[in-house]
């Protein structure tokens, strides 16, 4: 940096003016390197850990008697928004190891890649969409990744689990993120033994990426079973007692002065060129162990290495000892892209102990969360799908102690669901004062740091300006107006700066600007809502996509920032019918109206009915004590809107009560239990659930 652009810099901030983003490469200079990937939109990772929103976690729920201690995690939000707040859990000692390490030991990512494309055009063209759509996503991921080195352990792992489109491109990103000498292992995992659909060599495999934090890391080796094949080569001498065992030699190249050189039994080693590979007294104690096998005279007898003993082959990189998820599987969650118990467990042996923190940032349907729970790990789960968090929470809750989900029920340990920025207004109201101030300074964004100006408590900083949380519980009934402005001006003057942003609740404002100026301070109206989020955020609300078909399941959305839902409004007609071809009766629900609101500016809001629908979900024999959803059935919108905007299934999958979940594009949910004998009759019905009020919601 040059003199001149430090007066620069002084004199911007000295004035209250704020630095535009070109000043971040001067300030902040990327890390030089011998080679990098370059490519549009790379972001540097200073700018990526300044600028991620960090969502304050709203408990939903807990299942199991939570204790005073760790009690793990299931998160249904924006993984990235989520994994800063957990940066900052870490950083408040909250994020802890059972042995009071802090951080992650394990993370493990199943990434999702929409290779789907809706564009259309000449080749040229297409090829151009998909290589914009490539380094869309290796940035997307690249962000995650920089926040999951932050979060992990000093002794931490991470594997990164890809298939062949993308694979090279995340290594040289791996590579720049941990640093090639942290590069431990490319592991190939064959899902399948062969395939026959493919014009060019058939894709069978998936490439796991094994980076650590540092050279020293939690590795434990793990063996795999010897195939019959080489159990029938090497292992073909048969004991007395009709143990299997093959030979391995007892004396190893050059000579050797000490005991290992000695003859022993007539033999002498250094004849040969050789010497003992142990010494003299333990080839005694092997001899009585009856471990020596005694060839024709003269020879030089070996050791007897008994299979029984043996505790496999070391675990080499490639792994074709484990088969993908089966249809008729124990473990079958019905979730596109499953994989296997046994995969996570080799990974969960290996790199982590006991009591241990494992992270699942792309939880999908709740693998790793399952196989940590079995194997006594804590656990973390991060989705954005509101499919793959009631599946997660299903199988969470019919746990089976065994891989492969056999065995016995396991309970597992408590753990909570929450909503990363999506929050239940009417529940907010009900927070104690220090709850909403923390909320309140964490939806803007805002620095916490208590400071005293003119007499004035003010509770932190925005881009540099104060900032007061107004506290609308001690002053019930109060306004903020015009003349409440005023009042603090008298007080603050220029002492405040150039800026003060107020935060309060929007019904709270008397006056409908977004700003007020006095003298020559501006003071800012934070509603919330707040109609210019968009200013301070400096970027655009999306909102959180969910899956209108089962191909779309695991897009990847980028998204950010807060935004207000409103339930669905729902009208629905539920009976049985009969069609000409089919002999018996079949349950339906014919969806009439779904209409969604949403703040956010989506094109979605010119569609007045029926095309926010994402999905529908059944629980066909609801339990009212327990108040647990166990997802039964999934319906996607696409195949819904073919059979006329009707959910079908066979009657005898009822039991007394049906829960059905209306879900929208936005993962706003339409909940309705209806009794068995609602089929009976044909009813039209509007949701039992009022319109909410603004009820505050994350937008992914």
């Amino acid at each position: 940096m040059t003199p001149e652009q430090r007066q620069e810099i002084v004199r911007l901030l000295e004035q209250g003016e704020e630095l535009s983003s070109e000043w971040g490469r001067i300030i902040f200079p990327p890390e030089k390197r011998e080679y990098e990937l370059v490519y549009h939109g790379k972001e540097t990772e200073g700018d990526i850990l300044a600028n991620t929103l960090a969502v304050p976690l709203q408990p939903v729920r807990t299942f199991g008697k939570s204790g005073k201690d760790w009690h793990n995690m299931l998160i249904f939000g924006d993984n990235l928004q989520v994994m800063k707040t957990l940066l900052d859990m870490k950083k408040e000692g909250k994020l802890c190891n059972a042995d009071g390490t802090q951080g992650v030991r394990l993370i493990y990512i199943d990434p999702p890649f929409a290779t789907r494309q809706d564009f259309r055009g000449s080749e040229d063209q297409k090829a151009y969409q998909d290589k914009i759509s490539g380094a869309k996503f290796l940035e997307f991921l690249r962000k995650r990744l920089v926040m999951m080195r932050e979060l992990l352990a000093h002794d931490g792992s991470i594997y990164v689990h890809l298939d062949w489109r993308k694979c090279h491109y995340m290594k040289a990103l791996l590579d720049e993120l941990f640093g090639e000498a942290y590069f431990q292992n490319e592991i190939v995992w064959q899902r399948l033994s062969a395939r026959s659909d493919s014009h060019t060599y058939n894709h069978i495999h998936d490439v796991v990426y094994f980076y650590t934090l540092s050279k020293e890391f939690v590795f434990h080796t793990q063996f795999s079973r010897y195939s019959e094949s080489y159990v029938k080569k090497f292992y073909r001498y048969v004991g007395e007692d009709g143990r299997l065992f093959s030979l391995g030699d007892l004396t190893a190249r050059g000579l050797r002065n000490g005991e290992s050189g000695k003859p022993w039994r007539g033999i002498d080693p250094s004849k040969l060129g050789n010497h003992w590979k142990v010494t003299v007294s333990k080839l005694d104690e092997l001899d009585r162990q009856g471990k020596i096998y005694w060839p024709p005279t003269g020879k030089v007898p070996r050791l007897k290495q008994y299979l029984d003993e043996r505790l496999g082959r070391p675990l080499q990189s490639i792994w074709e000892d484990i088969s993908p998820v089966q249809f008729a599987s124990a473990e079958n969650s019905n979730y596109p892209t499953q994989k296997p118990e046994a995969l996570l467990e080799r990974i969960i042996n290996v790199s982590s102990d006991e009591g241990d923190i494992v992270l699942d940032a792309f939880a999908g349907s709740g693998t790793t969360l399952a196989v940590a729970e079995k194997l006594g790990r804590r656990w973390i789960g991060i989705e954005c799908g509101k499919l793959a968090i009631y599946t997660i929470q299903k199988r969470m809750l019919n746990l089976r102690k065994k891989i492969g989900n056999k065995g016995p029920k396991l309970k597992p340990k408590p753990f909570t669901l929450y909503n990363a920025g999506l929050y239940d207004f009417s529940k907010l109201k009900e927070l104690p004062w220090d709850s909403w101030r923390f909320f309140a300074l964490q939806l803007f964004q805002c620095r916490e740091e208590p400071h005293t100006i003119g007499g004035i408590s003010l509770d932190g900083y925005l881009k540099g300006a104060s900032v007061l949380v107004f506290n609308h519980m001690k002053e019930l009934g109060v306004r903020i107006d015009e003349e409440t402005v005023a009042s603090l001006h008298e007080a603050l003057g220029s002492r405040v700066g150039n800026k003060l942003f107020i935060v309060a609740p929007a019904l709270t404002f008397d006056f409908q600007q977004d700003y007020i100026d006095l003298g020559d301070v501006r003071y800012y109206a934070l509603r919330i809502p707040y109609s210019i989020i968009h200013e301070l955020h400096r970027r655009e609300f999306t909102a959180l996509k969910q899956p209108s078909d089962e191909m779309a399941v695991n897009d990847t959305v980028e998204a950010v920032g807060f935004d207000f839902i409103r339930t669905p409004e729902l009208k629905y007609k539920a009976g049985l019918e009969r069609k000409k071809d089919e002999q018996f009766e079949h349950g339906f629900i014919k969806i009439t109206t779904l209409k969604s609101e949403a703040v956010v500016r989506e094109p979605y809001k010119k569609k007045k009915n029926l095309e926010t629908l994402a999905m529908v979900m059944l629980d066909y024999d609801y339990d009212e004590k327990s108040q647990v959803f166990g997802l039964n059935d999934i319906f996607y919108a696409d195949a819904i809107e073919k059979d006329g905007w009707k959910v079908r299934f066979p009657i005898e999958n009822l039991g007394k009560k049906i829960m059905a979940v209306f879900i929208d594009i936005y993962g706003n949910e339409a909940r309705v239990l209806m009794d068995v004998e609602e089929f009976r009759k044909s009813t039209s019905r509007r949701s039992a659930t009022k319109k909410s009020k603004k009820n505050i919601v994350k937008r992914k």
